[in-house]
């Protein structure tokens, strides 16, 4: 089967056996994967795969079960699924355990479901929670502040947290992409280009009342988080899911603690099994209903095929599109 090797700094297409399923595992002929930040920092040797998983990146997939592994049950093979991994998703083949597919409605393209896992996962589990763990405690009425709207995790965090019931207020870089966002079911859209960090903070209070965000939902990490405590409500939750502009910045404790409100940091890739096969089981049962009734919809950048792979890691690079890439197999 075809790979895409890290090599030199970059990715090359290389032939490597194709795996067999251990106990609670498939094996997917992969028809679409969706290429996340994390594969650029894998590439550039900041990021390694978990221990035991694959070296070659790629962290989410689409198509069909191939090969069944022993213990595997409610599967068949043939049945279109997507499917959160650790590692090994950028290849013709990939292995991902049961617990971690999600079937794919007859509403989705094999290129449309591999939007989906690590975005779907991300996103709820971060903004409302998973099983007994609450991490955003995302509740109707919250105004929700999501940074990074117009990414491939951000626009299908503004449709679920509007879902979910929050009005929600976003960022993006330029008229069509504000546009865009508020036709995803954004009630304030600010273009991040025409404001300050401190102009944008005084349109979050604005568009609040005064109150602040009762959760923010960041990709950037440290170079926003002076201004994101400022923007926080009473007993607001800042969530951090990335490191967009920088892992180090500096925090008014004082300002925190005046708001009784809490910064909480999460990662999906390195969660155990376990707490990945909760957070799947999650959106299976909350989520994937309103992918199937077409209120949460993915957003499709570009597709490039598998030869142009690293076109699509320059693309991602660049940061100028708006939604998901995708390798087509």
């Amino acid at each position: 089967m075809r790979i895409l090797e890290i090599a030199d700094g970059g990715t090359r297409l290389t032939e490597a056996p194709t795996p067999l399923p251990g106990a609670g595992q498939v094996l997917i002929q992969v028809a679409a994967s969706g290429i996340n930040r994390a594969d650029l920092l894998q590439i550039a040797g900041h990021y390694p795969p978990p221990p035991g998983e694959p070296e070659h990146p790629g962290l989410e997939v689409a198509g069909t079960i191939a090969t069944l592994g022993a213990d595997v049950e409610g599967w068949q093979i043939g049945d279109r699924v997507s499917a959160l991994l650790a590692g090994g998703g950028h290849a013709d083949y990939a292995l991902a355990h049961a617990s971690l597919l999600l079937r794919t409605p007859d509403v989705l393209t094999d290129v449309e479901a591999a939007t989906l896992p690590e975005a779907l996962a991300t996103a709820w589990s971060t903004l409302v929670g998973f099983g007994a763990e609450v991490i955003g405690g995302l509740t109707p009425g919250d105004d929700v502040l999501i940074l990074g709207g117009s990414g491939g995790v951000g626009t299908l965090a503004v449709q679920i947290a509007t879902t979910a019931g929050g009005r929600v207020i976003t960022t993006a870089g330029g008229p069509e992409k504000v546009a865009a966002l508020a036709g995803l079911g954004a009630a304030v859209v600010l273009d991040h280009r025409a404001l300050s960090p401190a102009d944008l903070t005084a349109a979050v209070l604005a568009a609040t009342d005064g109150r602040g965000a009762d959760v923010i939902f960041d990709v950037l990490g440290g170079g926003a988080l002076a201004e994101n405590v400022n923007r926080l409500a009473m007993k607001g939750r800042l969530l951090l899911i990335g490191t967009q502009a920088g892992s180090r910045g500096e925090l008014d404790v004082l300002a925190l603690m005046q708001r009784r409100a809490s910064i909480h940091g999460t990662t999906l890739r390195s969660r155990p099994l376990a707490e990945k096969a909760a957070i799947m089981l999650d959106v299976t049962r909350h989520v994937m209903r309103h992918v199937e009734a077409g209120r949460i919809r993915p957003v499709l950048q570009e597709t490039f095929p598998a030869e142009q792979a690293s076109d699509a890691f320059d693309r991602m690079r660049a940061g100028s599109g708006m939604g998901k890439l995708v390798i087509t197999w």
